[in-house]
């Protein structure tokens, strides 16, 4: 794809058409799935030609990553939360919260369902989105486990199992339960159970389990 400088005309309107492929692309994967969407349709819906969307993404798969990217703000995050900087205990209560909130917004509901309804048939599309989106929070929580006290980091002999432990104690029956149409929690409850994960997660890390 051909680029122009930032305050290039042409590169503000890319931009724009950029923004309304992917608006485009959302609406459809949400109301058709993955595989019953059609990249002729989205660029029509979008007001571009298909040859102009195939200049922003290589193929389908790429415009997906592109939806989930900016669903989940990824190219926007430029520095770390604040989550970063706090102690264990306050920091995994704030990184739970966080995590929690995001995975039940109805967005992120409607994507993930989209995924796991749609990767049998696409296995590139399970692959993306574990590469995209559980491995930015992964390396994003193996990175906050290295600014622990020496002590307690010590403890932790695996990080990325250890970032894999505190999302399934976090996600555990309510994201299944909201996943499948049932009630998702509220904010005191999230809070609670980011609370309660980053115990159980302090408790297995002083035990040396992790």
């Amino acid at each position: 794809m051909r680029t122009w400088a930032e305050n290039d005309p042409k590169a503000r309107v890319m931009a724009r058409k950029r923004e309304a492929i992917i608006s485009a692309a959302l609406a459809a994967f949400l109301d058709e799935g993955y595989g019953g969407s059609s990249v002729n349709r989205i660029a029509a819906s979008a007001g571009v030609s298909i040859t102009t969307l195939y200049r922003h993404f290589d193929s389908k798969g790429d415009l997906f990553v592109a939806v989930i990217q900016e669903a989940c703000d990824t190219a926007a995050q430029t520095a770390d939360p604040s989550w970063m900087e706090l102690a264990p205990s306050e920091g995994l209560a704030e990184a739970g919260r966080e995590l929690l909130e995001h995975i039940l917004s109805e967005q992120q509901l409607a994507l993930f369902r989209v995924v796991a309804r749609d990767a049998g048939r696409f296995p590139e599309l399970g692959l993306r989105y574990q590469q995209e989106i559980v491995g930015n929070r992964v390396g994003l929580f193996t990175r906050y486990l290295s600014q622990w006290p020496a002590e307690l980091r010590s403890r932790v002999g695996d990080p990325v199992r250890a970032a894999h432990v505190f999302s399934a104690l976090l996600q555990a029956e309510i994201v299944d339960a909201a996943l499948l149409g049932g009630p998702v929690p509220d904010a005191d409850a999230i809070r609670g159970r980011a609370l309660e994960a980053g115990g159980d997660l302090l408790a297995l890390v002083e035990a040396g389990r992790l």
